[in-house]
């Protein structure tokens, strides 16, 4: 009976312990289902808070600078190339391929810190309000893992920052061709990129003061052609006239089709420099696309019935002139303003660009070459400008700017000071840095030089045989 009785016990324990057994594993299988799609969650939104590369973003990115690097070479070298006369050619092509091979280096050494650092800026020192900081020179710290704005590679970002660096000081080149020496022309742009552009871009893309401000530049309307522009009406008039050069009786290109190529290549080269600036292929750069366009056309067809209506015949030079004009014009606006702000900034800046190029210049009898004035500096004043009067809620949404004909005349008063104060800095640096480099390596070929051709004399070669 006892027998019976510890076998009974002994099975009624184990039985006990199959059930408990059950019983467990019946709970964890439970509780796994309950906690399986929290932690799943949880996952997802640890994922979703680390920023991941968009491939997409960054495919047009790349295409972009390869589109603002079109710009400068060969588009500007082609444009300004044809307006010069033959014996010149290939001293605008050296410099502006110059500009692309020295600027780019002095970006990646020291020219990017300087832009998009920001150690000086958060340790309080008083460097930081002229440049961001040394934490990035040479690229430190950047690595193939490392994403900038619109979840690109900062390498990326890096390079496509460069070609606007790049551009800035060739558009220079328009107001002194056909008289500077090749020495003097490489340490002015090597000074003036360093101690003129790097602020600048620094002041209004890196989160200087002017960002800080307000001011709507989404592409380079002050950093770019303003700057550049009013460079190139100090450099034209330190430098002086051209040896035979008469007001009133321009200069003949001499090679018309290569000024049409380089209008086309800059204007195809303009979306990449416009509609990539918003580091993203979205709507935003859909509509800057759409805006560079429309403002081209506006102008380039604003300028041809000008000089029609003026000079009784439409021509190849006015049309490649006024879509130029038109390209710098939208260039600060492109992302705040739509289709009808982009119609008026392209009519608007052709007229007066067309008064200070044909009527304004003779009276004043300054030699402004290629007009670099005239068309980027005049036109970067009014693009910059009319972006605080056009600017709407439609492109740069319900909390974002817009203009004085929507009523908020608080931002054309922010475009007014971020473009004078560009006006003065780049004025008083551009004056300075021309005395050093003339006390220096001289800037002015000689007057024999300049008669017999830049070509021969600076280079050692000649364009056509």
């Amino acid at each position: 009976m006892q027998n019976k009785r510890r076998k009974f016990k002994q099975v009624t324990t184990q039985n006990d312990k199959i059930m408990m057994r059950l019983i467990k594993k019946t709970v964890i299988t439970f509780l796994m289902l309950i906690l399986a799609p929290i932690m799943a969650m949880a996952q997802s939104g640890a994922e979703a808070a680390t920023p991941a590369l968009d491939s997409g973003n960054t495919a047009w990115i790349i295409v972009a600078t390869i589109l603002v690097l079109f710009m400068t070479i060969p588009g500007l070298a082609l444009f300004y190339g044809g307006l010069v006369r033959q014996k010149n050619i290939l001293s605008i092509i050296m410099q502006c391929l110059i500009c692309v091979a020295v600027v780019s280096i002095l970006w990646v050494f020291f020219g990017y810190s300087w832009v998009f650092g920001t150690d000086f800026m958060k340790s309080g020192s008083s460097l930081g309000f002229f440049i961001g900081g040394f934490d990035k020179v040479f690229l430190h710290g950047i690595t193939l893992k490392s994403l900038a704005p619109g979840n690109i590679p900062e390498l990326v970002f890096v390079l496509f920052q460069c070609m606007f660096a790049v551009i800035t000081p060739a558009l220079i080149i328009g107001a002194f061709a056909e008289r500077i020496k090749f020495s003097g022309f490489m340490l002015f742009t090597i000074l003036w990129t360093i101690l003129v552009y790097n602020p600048m871009a620094h002041w209004v893309w890196g989160g200087g003061w002017i960002q800080q401000l307000g001011a709507l530049d989404f592409a380079g309307g002050t950093v770019v052609h303003v700057n550049a522009g009013i460079a190139a009406l100090v450099m034209a008039l330190m430098l002086g006239k051209r040896s035979d050069y008469k007001p009133g009786r321009p200069t003949m290109p001499h090679n018309i089709p290569f000024v049409f190529m380089g209008a086309a290549f800059l204007w195809v080269g303009w979306f990449g420099f416009n509609a990539g600036s918003g580091l993203a292929a979205d709507g935003l750069a859909g509509n800057a696309f759409l805006v560079t366009h429309v403002a081209t056309c506006a102008a380039a067809l604003t300028w041809m019935g000008i000089d029609w209506l003026l000079n009784k015949k439409p021509t190849t030079i006015g049309v490649c002139t006024g879509a130029v004009a038109g390209l710098v014009a939208i260039t600060p606006a492109a992302g705040s303003v739509d289709v009808l702000g982009a119609v008026c900034i392209g009519f608007i800046t052709a007229s007066i660009s067309f008064i200070f190029v044909a009527y304004v210049k003779p009276k004043l009898k300054y030699d402004d070459s290629l007009d670099a004035f005239g068309v980027h500096g005049v036109g970067g004043i009014i693009g910059s400008i009319l972006t605080g009067v056009f600017a709407t809620h439609a492109i740069t949404g319900a909390d974002g700017a817009q203009g004085a004909l929507y009523g908020d005349w608080h931002q054309l008063l922010v475009q007014l000071i971020a473009t004078v104060f560009t006006m003065i800095y780049s004025a008083v640096f551009t004056y300075v840095l021309f005395i050093i480099v003339n006390k220096t390596v001289g800037i002015r070929v000689a007057p024999r030089e300049e008669e017999e051709g830049v070509d021969v004399y600076e280079h050692g070669e000649t364009a056509y045989n």
